[in-house]
């Protein structure tokens, strides 16, 4: 019988999960610690190492096999360095791979986080059983991972999939430094601004809104919000999220054409809101997308929700030792 089993860490700007699993993707142990910035990166590592310490020694298995790590980019996956992440500051060069090498002398790999939740999907979600496969986080921000021909492709320096940064419309929610960028239009952050915008001017010319009465309140504006009110019949709110469904049709039909993939799974906010967003992304593909291409790839909410983070790390585990084993 195999006791085999491996260790993954999920680092996030607010919290930091490590984990014990098996290559069935059975989570045996599990702890959070919280992101504290003030405290700089090598304190976090230090919690991390030895949270790990002590899940390995809970776990009632017989060897550690490899260890996962699944962070926010950039970096390189290649040397297992973390490069100044935005939502991890002060991370600057960190030799994260080698750090927990050192202390467990075993393999470890690094992954940035869309390219380890798409490997969690594949393997265990929505994605399970493609070949050809796109996952799209629709969270905070947006970004992709890509499977092609069943194996992750993270390009000549881990920047493939770096789908928020396409431009889609010449103006519009700033994201990436560019207007109208597919993140700016297609992710909570840029719906909230997107929203703001929208309020901001039905507020002036004498509209009512139901979810914010005056200019006030703007600041007050989340996605969350706008989608409650969605949800409620609020027509500026549904009006919000279709625009948001059009650029994401928009966006789709070029990747759709570009990779013509079988299938698209997307997180987050798309997973939330798939009936306010659906009916808009559809009805622009239908026009843009190839036809055929269009034809064989199914689009999905992702399946993992939020433990997607726990499965994802254990994956850039799995993954990193199918490859050294390939």
């Amino acid at each position: 019988m195999d006791h085999s089993y491996y260790l993954g860490i999920d680092i996030g700007g607010t919290k930091c999960t490590v984990i014990t699993g098996t290559k069935n993707m059975e989570i045996l142990e599990r702890e959070q610690v919280e992101t504290n910035h003030a405290q700089g990166p090598y304190n976090l590592i230090d919690q991390l190492l030895n949270i790990s310490d002590r899940l390995i020694q809970k776990t009632k298995k017989d060897k550690l096999q490899a260890i996962g790590i699944s962070c926010g980019g950039p970096l390189d996956s290649k040397t297992g360095i973390i490069m100044s992440p935005p939502n991890l500051p002060g991370w600057d060069n960190i030799p994260i791979t080698r750090i927990f090498m050192e202390k467990f002398d075993v393999q470890t790999f690094l992954q940035n986080d869309a390219n380890a939740c798409a490997l969690a999907e594949w393997k265990s979600g929505a994605g399970k059983g493609t070949e050809n496969m796109i996952f799209l986080t629709f969270g905070t921000g947006m970004g992709a991972g890509i499977i092609l021909n069943g194996k992750l492709y993270t390009g000549t320096n881990d920047l493939a999939g770096e789908v928020g940064h396409i431009r889609l419309a010449d103006d519009g929610p700033e994201a990436y430094g560019k207007k109208g960028s597919f993140e700016g239009f297609c992710s909570g952050a840029g719906i909230t601004r997107l929203g703001k915008t929208i309020v901001s001017s039905k507020l002036q010319m004498g509209e009512k809104v139901m979810f914010c009465q005056n200019e006030k309140q703007i600041d007050t504006i989340t996605t969350k919000k706008i989608a409650e009110a969605a949800f409620k019949g609020d027509k500026t709110a549904q009006e919000i999220f279709e625009i948001s469904g059009e650029y994401l049709g928009k966006g789709l039909s070029i990747l759709i054409d570009i990779l013509n993939p079988e299938r698209i799974v997307i997180g987050s906010v798309y997973t939330r809101a798939t009936r306010l967003i659906e009916p808009a992304c559809r009805k622009v593909m239908e026009r843009e997308a190839l036809s055929p291409a269009l034809k064989v790839c199914e689009i999905v909410p992702a399946a993992l929700g939020d433990e997607v983070g726990e499965y994802a790390c254990l994956c850039v585990a799995l993954d990193g030792v199918g490859k050294l084993n390939d």
